[in-house]
């Protein structure tokens, strides 16, 4: 998909935790995800730990692991978290951000995927027990009012910070193509 629409590349600071020192690098693979009926689909997070309690909405995706090329983990991710088979469009871009709290830098790969098929999660243990993921299936304005009503914890922001605009510049290349939403 060559749609005339640039890579976005951004980067945010954490202004939530104070900053110590950054002792990682962690290659992340992000996806917006849709289907041919305009629905967005997300994971819900439920978790307490070092961040706090906190429920929030992310993009699926995951850690880019040794010897994996950033297609293959993306396809990976997205059948353990979604159950999802996709159509890889293009690349959105990459958004470098900041856990001061864990002292991680995090390199996130964008990509924009239509859902082909969709099978059986296979989720972690961390992703049952820990931060209980569910599936979301959201129109992008609920999908939007999701992020905002997420971002009123510290992590919460830090997602939303990331993820708000990429979701809208998706929304952009999805428009040049045609793509209907609900």
């Amino acid at each position: 998909m060559n749609n005339g629409l640039h890579e976005i590349h951004l980067s945010f600071q954490d202004n939530e935790w104070p900053f110590e020192y950054t002792d990682h690098d962690r290659q992340i693979v992000r996806a917006v995800v849709f289907d041919d009926e305009g629905y967005f689909y997300f994971v819900r997070v439920s978790r307490d730990d070092d961040f706090g309690r906190l429920t929030s909405i992310e993009t699926a995706g995951g850690g880019v692991e040794t010897g994996e090329d950033l297609r293959t983990a993306l396809h990976r991710e997205l059948k353990e978290e979604l159950g999802a088979s996709v159509e890889i469009l293009c690349k959105i871009g990459i958004i470098d951000d900041y856990y001061n709290l864990i002292h991680r830098h995090n390199i996130n790969n964008y990509f924009l995927c239509r859902i082909t098929d969709f099978g059986k999660r296979n989720l972690t243990r961390d992703e049952t027990e820990i931060f209980h993921l569910s599936v979301l299936k959201l129109s992008y304005e609920d999908a939007i009012e999701e992020y905002e009503k997420c971002s009123s914890t510290r992590l919460g922001r830090l997602i939303a910070n990331r993820e708000l605009p990429v979701l809208r510049h998706s929304r952009e290349m999805l428009h040049m193509y045609n793509y209907n939403f609900r």
